[in-house]
């Protein structure tokens, strides 16, 4: 018995650099896991309380909540993807040194090393540390996040992912961009806080100018009560006059402020109800950049007719 034990124990010592690597490698696996599962649980708690707050079953529900809850969503998940990465580093960093010690080699010595390399690869390696600087203070100061429609200058679409280095943005095309974080020199955020649908629309230039801005008024007032779309529209709308004259068209300018993110659906929506408003008073929109000829004697009209009966 004697010998068995002490056969064992001389295998556990002759193996115990070994077993020592292993348990730091199995530590720092088991820290990262826990690390990713707390990251991933505070995120749905964040997204749950909005949830609960807001009465809604799905996070895409939240487009008739107040705009803030969804950015409060977007934000934390963003945060939690930027997190995860970082204490994955952190603890792979942790582990490598550990790991070296354990084989002998001076950590002190080797961390005063990796310093001064460091230094010396910094000049070389300023962009990366420029990605990673950027990238964070992007996320930190709710510049974008995941879910928003943004315009880079080199890429416009929607975030699919904001890492520490690479921001991935998914154009109307499909096609997924990777942009450095620290090439991104301005952010324009379609989807944060509200956004405006402006439309120009030309009437003929005989129109009475007045009845027009009404028609288009009244138009706009019951799109933006509908069932579909109270909820979505901010503001009343507004006709804010003239925007541009020519010889054929006077064009007239309408603006209605929805929620963020619904703009393009809400200009859809829009011009088609413009369209079956003026379709029933017979104006036809005036084609632009056509020359013209009139007889004087017959001049074109282009008076208001009230709504055709059904």
């Amino acid at each position: 018995m004697d010998s068995w034990w002490d056969a064992l124990a001389g295998t556990f010592e002759q193996y115990t650099l070994l077993f020592r690597i292993l348990g730091v490698l199995l530590a720092g696996l088991i820290a990262n896991i826990v690390t990713r599962f707390l990251m991933k649980r505070i995120v749905a708690e964040v997204v749950r309380g909005v949830k609960k707050t807001h009465k809604v079953d799905d996070t895409t529900e939240l487009s008739s909540s107040p705009v803030a809850a969804m950015r409060s969503v977007q934000r934390a998940r963003t945060l939690g993807s930027v997190l995860n990465n970082t204490a994955t580093w952190i603890i792979a960093s942790t582990v490598l040194i550990l790991v070296l010690s354990e084989l002998g080699f001076s950590v002190t010595a080797l961390v005063a090393s990796a310093g001064i390399i460091g230094a010396a690869l910094g000049f070389g390696a300023q962009s990366v540390v420029k990605d990673v600087l950027n990238g964070l203070f992007m996320v930190f100061e709710d510049q974008l996040g995941v879910g928003d429609v943004v315009d880079l200058g080199m890429a416009e679409g929607v975030v699919e992912r904001v890492g520490i280095r690479i921001t991935e943005i998914r154009d109307v095309s499909g096609t997924l961009w990777f942009v450095r974080n620290g090439e991104i020199l301005r952010v324009g955020n379609h989807t944060q806080d509200w956004s405006r649908v402006i439309l120009d629309l030309p009437v003929p230039y005989e129109s009475n100018i007045d009845e027009m801005q009404n028609v288009l008024l009244e138009s706009a007032k019951s799109f933006a009560a509908s069932p579909e779309w109270r909820r979505k529209v901010v503001e009343d709308p507004e006709v804010w006059g003239i925007q541009s004259l020519s010889a054929e068209a006077i064009t007239l300018r309408l603006v209605v402020k929805v929620r963020a993110g619904e703009q393009w659906a809400a200009e859809r929506a829009l011009y088609r109800a413009l369209k079956d408003s003026l379709d029933q008073r017979q104006v036809d929109i005036p084609p632009l950049n056509r020359m013209v000829v009139d007889n004087r004697d017959n001049p074109r009209t282009a008076k208001l007719r009230p709504p055709a009966d059904d």
